[in-house]
């Protein structure tokens, strides 16, 4: 393990001309946080909208402040996929909270990583002095995912609306197809490439050809991350879940998607999805498609002091990178080697880590890329590989295979309960990290006194 530390010395050193060294002008605290249950889509629109799901986790998480909301100086919120009448969702977040009007808010996408983007700009600006107090973080409601028409239905409708006469609608009737008629599903769209033109499924059946995984080593991992939220959920250590409420007088207290009886023999038996019939990647060892949003209310020292805040821990660093597209999931390898370097850290010194479960092949492609001196070497620019990565410290209550990956709030909510694992665990130090699609990868460094 000292011999790794001593690798990302060696390269640090040599990287610093051509890398800028980020100093945090100003220290950023995370005091507080709050997410709703993921609950898993389940073929229709769910009870909750995106704009709803964030007022369900920030309405709880701004109701125990000592601050009013309109003391915040800006909200900023990840998502991928609002809906038609969530525009710049984060200002309607505001408003229905109770913000000060003069409360600017403003939202960002990034894919999968669209909630930790939200925490980074929040850390830029109270770092640099623009801001003291900030609620940021993510939601998303994959359910609510638009279906849309073909843009040749689109034309045709166009052309229907420009008839004026009897005898140019009957002309249109007559141009009609019943291909026009297909629609077309933006959540499928969503998480295809367009670039190389594979699905994120297709992205990570390439990653298990390259580090040869195998179905068995998926489904053990994605049974385990059941068994952890199972764990999790029975031992009490997902207390940062407030209950969401619907019109009709039901509550939603966990996540939903956790399968207790989950095996790798009963995993075994479903059939791949994205590269039939001889693939590896099922809807059993994937992230689940779910709706949730995670909120994070991050300060300066000034603002700690001024309201007497407690205080989770601290975003020591972050980074983001890019990638090929085509293997989008070794995106944590590449942005949390960069704040190793930079920290003269090895994966050891690193007390837990979330990296968010995409895939089950994803995460485990990302611990053999580590343990890869060709990889490491090649693509990472080190002398040799990094090493191993415990999994006895990552995702240590489950993680998206279990409890889902709603896009625009996996980011914090990895955040959040990051800070939550450390702080039951008296840890010092961790590192949440995410894949984006697109060939990206992002990560954060969390401290805790």
């Amino acid at each position: 393990m000292a011999e790794n530390k001593k690798k990302v010395e060696a390269v640090s050193t040599a990287k610093s001309a051509t890398k800028t060294v980020r100093k945090v002008v100003r220290p950023v605290f995370i005091v507080d946080g709050a997410r709703t249950p993921f609950l898993k889509a389940r073929g229709k629109p769910g009870v909750f909208n995106a704009a709803n799901l964030a007022m369900g986790a920030g309405r709880p998480l701004m109701a125990r402040q000592p601050f009013e909301p309109g003391d915040l100086d800006e909200v900023i919120m990840g998502c991928v996929m609002p809906g038609p009448d969530e525009a710049n969702i984060a200002r309607i977040l505001a408003l229905r909270l109770g913000c000060d009007k003069r409360v600017p808010a403003w939202t960002v996408q990034r894919n999968c990583a669209s909630g930790m983007q939200a925490l980074d700009c929040a850390a830029h600006s109270i770092a640099h002095g623009g801001a003291n107090l900030v609620l940021a973080g993510g939601v998303e409601s994959m359910s609510h995912a638009p279906v849309l028409l073909a843009e040749t239905m689109v034309v045709w409708l166009a052309g229907w609306a420009q008839a004026r006469t009897l005898g140019a609608r009957v002309k249109a009737l007559q141009q009609l197809r019943p291909a026009h008629l297909k629609p077309v599903i933006a959540l499928l769209r969503g998480l295809t490439d367009p670039v190389v033109g594979l699905s994120m499924g297709q992205t990570a059946e390439i990653l298990a050809q390259r580090f040869d995984i195998s179905r068995e080593q998926m489904d053990t991992y994605a049974a385990r991350s059941h068994l952890r939220l199972a764990t999790a959920q029975d031992e009490g250590h997902l207390a940062e879940i407030e209950t969401l409420y619907d019109t009709q007088g039901h509550f939603y207290t966990e996540d939903d998607g956790l399968r207790r009886d989950s095996t790798a023999t009963k995993l075994a038996t479903l059939k791949p999805v994205f590269d039939r019939p001889f693939g590896k990647v099922t809807a059993g060892n994937s992230a689940q498609v779910t709706d949730g949003a995670a909120m994070l209310i991050l300060a300066s020292e000034a603002a700690v002091k001024k309201w007497d805040l407690p205080v989770l821990g601290r975003i020591a660093d972050s980074e983001w990178a890019g990638l090929e597209p085509a293997q989008m999931g070794l995106g944590p390898v590449h942005a949390t080697t960069p704040i190793l370097q930079r920290h003269k850290f090895g994966l050891e010194d690193i007390d837990y880590w979330e990296i968010n479960e995409a895939f089950a092949t994803q995460v485990l492609a990302c611990l053999e890329a580590w343990k890869d001196n060709q990889y490491c070497r090649d693509e990472l620019h080190l002398p040799d590989a990094m090493g191993e990565l415990d999994p006895s410290r990552l995702n240590v209550d489950g993680g998206g295979v279990s409890l889902g990956h709603p896009v625009g709030a996996s980011g914090a909510r990895i955040v959040l309960h990051l800070l939550h694992v450390m702080e039951r665990n008296a840890a010092k130090r961790g590192v949440a990290s995410l894949c984006i699609g697109g060939g990206q990868g992002g990560a954060m460094l969390v401290e805790r006194d």
